[in-house]
Parts: structure tokens; C-alpha cells; sequence
């Protein structure tokens, strides 16, 4: 970030606005908004500045602007309509040490006027450090139609209540309360209008306890995405954002972990090939201890959770120790590295049986043995298979269909290290070492209907192997 967000204390403080006009006006309106002392210093001002002047709600200087008109200002808006004169007084400004923002100029501010969404005390501010105002309104409007025009004074109304609820309950109680209300019935009943039975559910919450709390922690096994921060899911955000401590992979992309709440406990439980500093029967048990705990656990999983992630181990800890759990499914590595290809893993016509598979087991590399009797118009996915390319070489060469298979390998998908290469099946195993691709590769191979039936079923190993391609991105 070029520029630092941050929510500035405006009550009392002085703010001064050059410029009689309507840029002036514009950003008058803005700090009305606040408690600050707004000056406004320019020869003469439009009738709205006007009005707002004769009624007492800004001070007007119409005398030359010096460096007294902005000592001790907080905050400086200069807004004359003339680009030299602005140029001029923000040198001026600048010079007393005042924050300076000179209207649709970003190179000479200090502070740019972001997009902002109102709903009091909740504001929203959206900013795009002066590049795309127009991408930042349309981010706003997107927000106006997501948060409810009362959810401000729902927030007000959990401000007020906020000393009773710390005297009542426990931090973790607090949060369980929090969450209940701006999650549950009691914003549904204010949004729809109903805002005293809202207000009241709160309070009868708040005395008796009644919010949904619990002693006994919970677990979500929640599935990151394969690569990119942004292919998690709305409700992996969410668990995120909830967690008071996340067990993350070593696969998942630490942008996500930017996701989740800022005092969360972040504990890495990362598994290299070859080196298990946490095996699997380590993380189950801290997973039941933390939730015994009463904490609110994420495991953050790399793709799905439910693919090839061990998870079903995690779950037997949990059911066994009658700890609550969710599975939030994420995108597969599968998915994500067809996706990367701009391919699609089924094809009406031509692929319509798809296989996820592994070539790693639980007792070491190996290579399924009926991959030499893919038939036409199958989509095969394996994960894992790095170590026991050779094995999978071999036996896709004894298919009649050698010929056909489509391979393609995908490095670090959806990541900014991303490799795609496609090769002949003979070529499998090299093509991997040439082009360095590791642990983290998925192999594709497909077969299509059509490509067989045009060429018939050839004898293996009949076929001349194309020459490798390779495409990194």
C-alpha cells in the first residue's frame, strides 16, 4: 500500500477549507458530518456556504490566505477550481506542518478523500490511493445495497450496551454475544424495521445468558483454496474472522491468513514431504484440546478438505471426543489447476467420467495399476504423484489409447509461481525433472471420445511422441 487507512479523531479540531465553490462545498458537506471546527477561507462562497456561514456552523475568512489561517489545523482541504492557486496554497499549508488534501490533484496530497459508505458510527471508507475513483463508487454502491440503511444505529444501540455486557461476561462470552447479535434474529428483527423487539431480544439475552454460548469449543475444517487468496470461500472467511486460533497448512497462501481476525492465534502445522515436524496424529490432538479449551478453532487446509487433506483422521479425533465440527469445502487443486489451463475437467460428448486420484499413499509413492486400462472419454486428476511419476509413465504406456492422452502438468496453480506443461506420455516423468516441477504439481490426463474414434485404438507404443511444450505462467 502506497497509503495508510486510517479513521482520524475529528471533535473539536480545527479544519480548513480554501475555496468558495463547489469543490468547497462538496468537501463542507463532508466534514459536516463530523464534530470538527470547519473554516472556510475564500473572497466569497456560493449560496450554500453561504447559508452555513450565516447560521453559525462554519467560520468564513475572507481575507488573504497565510500560514495563520492554518495553524494548528488538523486537516486542510484546498478546493479553489484554479490548479496554480491550489498548487500555491498546498506549499503554503504544507509548509505549517497541516495534513493536506488538494482536490482531484493526488500527487500534491497528503490524504485522499476516500468513497464513503455512512452508516453511523459503522463507516466504510474505499480507496483506490487516488487511481480509480470511479472503481471505488462502484465499490460503494455494492456496499450501500449490502449493509442495511439502520445497521448504524443497531451498532449504537451494542455500543450503549457494551460496559453491562463486559460486566456480566467473559471475553470469550462477549464475543459469542456479538456475533449472536449481528448475526442472528436480533439484526434480522432491527433490519425489517422491528427495532425495539431487537433491542429487547439483546437485553434479555444479555441477562440471561441465552445467546447460543457454550463452554465446549468447536472445529472447522475449512478448505483454503489451491493457490490464490482469493479462491477461499465466503463462508471460509467467515469461520476466519471468528477463530480465536487457526492450524494452517504450509500450502496455503499466507494472504489468507491476513483474512481472519487480527487476535487470532496463528500456530503452523505445515508438512513437508520427507519431513513430518507435525504428524497427523499431533494436529488431531491439538485440535481436541483447543476445543476442549472452549476456543473456536479453524484447520485451514490447502483446496478441499475433504480431498486427499486427511481429514477424515481430524474427524474421527473430533467425533470421539464429542467436539462439534463443520466442513467447509473449498476449491480442489484439481479444479484449480484446469482452471489455470482454461480447460475444463468434464465435456459433454467427449469427457464425461472424471477420476480424482493419488499416487501417494499412506505406505509411499505408487501408481494405480488400472491406469492402463483408461478408457475413452475418462478425466483423470492425480494428486500427489510427483515421486511415483515413473510408475505412471509406465503403465500409461501399455494403454492401447497411449497415443490420445492428453497430459498436462500443473505447478503451483493459481499462485504467482504457476507452471503449465503439456508433454506425450512417454515424456511424463522428464518433463517433470526438466522443467523442476515438484511436490506441489498436479498431473492431468484426458482421454476424448473423439480422438479415438478417428484413429481407432492403436497398438502401444506405435505412435511417435510430439515434441514437449511447455508454457510457463
Amino acid at each position: 500500500m502506497k497509503t495508510f487507512p486510517m479513521f482520524l479523531q475529528m471533535a473539536g479540531r480545527r479544519v480548513v477549507i480554501v475555496g468558495g465553490g463547489e469543490q468547497a462545498a462538496q468537501k463542507t458537506r463532508l466534514m459536516l458530518k463530523t464534530d470538527a471546527q470547519i473554516h472556510i477561507a475564500a473572497p466569497d462562497l456560493d449560496d450554500e456556504l453561504t447559508a452555513l456561514a450565516r447560521d453559525g456552523r462554519v467560520l468564513h475568512q475572507t481575507g488573504p490566505v497565510t500560514d495563520e489561517t492554518f495553524q494548528g489545523s488538523a486537516l486542510v482541504f484546498v478546493a479553489t477550481g484554479c490548479p496554480g492557486a491550489d498548487a500555491a496554497i498546498q506549499t503554503l499549508a504544507k509548509a505549517t506542518g497541516s495534513l493536506v488534501n488538494v482536490v482531484d490533484q493526488p500527487d500534491l496530497c497528503d490524504a485522499i478523500t476516500p468513497s464513503i459508505v455512512d452508516r453511523d458510527p459503522v463507516v466504510v471508507a474505499i480507496g483506490t490511493e487516488g487511481t480509480a475513483p470511479v472503481l471505488a463508487r462502484q465499490i460503494k454502491t455494492r456496499m450501500e445495497q449490502v449493509l442495511e440503511p439502520g445497521l448504524g444505529r443497531l451498532a449504537a444501540l451494542a455500543g450503549r450496551l457494551r460496559p453491562a455486557a463486559a460486566a456480566r461476561l467473559a471475553p470469550r462470552e462477549r464475543r459469542d454475544l456479538w456475533r449472536w447479535v449481528f448475526a442472528g434474529p436480533a439484526r434480522e428483527a432491527h433490519a425489517r424495521g422491528a427495532e425495539r423487539d431487537a433491542a429487547r431480544m439483546i437485553k434479555d439475552a444479555l441477562q440471561t445468558g441465552d445467546f447460543g454460548a457454550g463452554t465446549t469449543g468447536s472445529v472447522a475444517l475449512v478448505g483454503a483454496g489451491p493457490g490464490a487468496r482469493d479462491l477461499i470461500t465466503l463462508r471460509g472467511v467467515q469461520r476466519l474472522q471468528e477463530a480465536d486460533v487457526i492450524y494452517y497448512d504450509r500450502l496455503v497462501d499466507p494472504g489468507i491468513l491476513e483474512l481472519a481476525r487480527r487476535d487470532a492465534e496463528r500456530v503452523y502445522v505445515g508438512k513437508a514431504p520427507g519431513c513430518h515436524s507435525w504428524p497427523q496424529d499431533r494436529i488431531s490432538s491439538v485440535l481436541v484440546s483447543s476445543a476442549r479449551q472452549g476456543k473456536r478453532c479453524v484447520r485451514l487446509k490447502c483446496g478441499d478438505p475433504g480431498i486427499f487433506a486427511r481429514g477424515a483422521e481430524e474427524i474421527t479425533a473430533l467425533e470421539a471426543a464429542g467436539i462439534p465440527f463443520e466442513i467447509v469445502p473449498g476449491v480442489t487443486a484439481a479444479s484449480g489447476a484446469a482452471a489455470a489451463c482454461n480447460a475444463m475437467l468434464t465435456e459433454r460428448g467427449e469427457v464425461d467420467t472424471l477420476v480424482l486420484t493419488t499416487g501417494h499413499r499412506h505406505d509411499g509413492p505408487h501408481a494405480p495399476a488400472w491406469l492402463a486400462h483408461v478408457q475413452p472419454g475418462a478425466s483423470i486428476a492425480l494428486y500427489m504423484s510427483v515421486a511415483s511419476a515413473p510408475m505412471i509413465q509406465d503403465l500409461l504406456v501399455r494403454s492401447p489409447y497411449a497415443a490420445h492422452i492428453e497430459v498436462t502438468l500443473v505447478s503451483k496453480a493459481q499462485s504467482p509461481a504457476q507452471k503449465i506443461v503439456s508433454c506425450h506420455v512417454t515424456e511424463l516423468a522428464d518433463a517433470l525433472t526438466q522443467n523442476d516441477m515438484q511436490d506441489t504439481t498436479m498431473i492431468l490426463l484426458k482421454l476424448r471420445k473423439s480422438s479415438c474414434l478417428r484413429a481407432g485404438p492403436p497398438a502401444p507404443g506405435t505412435t511417435a511422441a510430439p515434441e514437449l511444450r511447455a508454457v510457463s505462467s
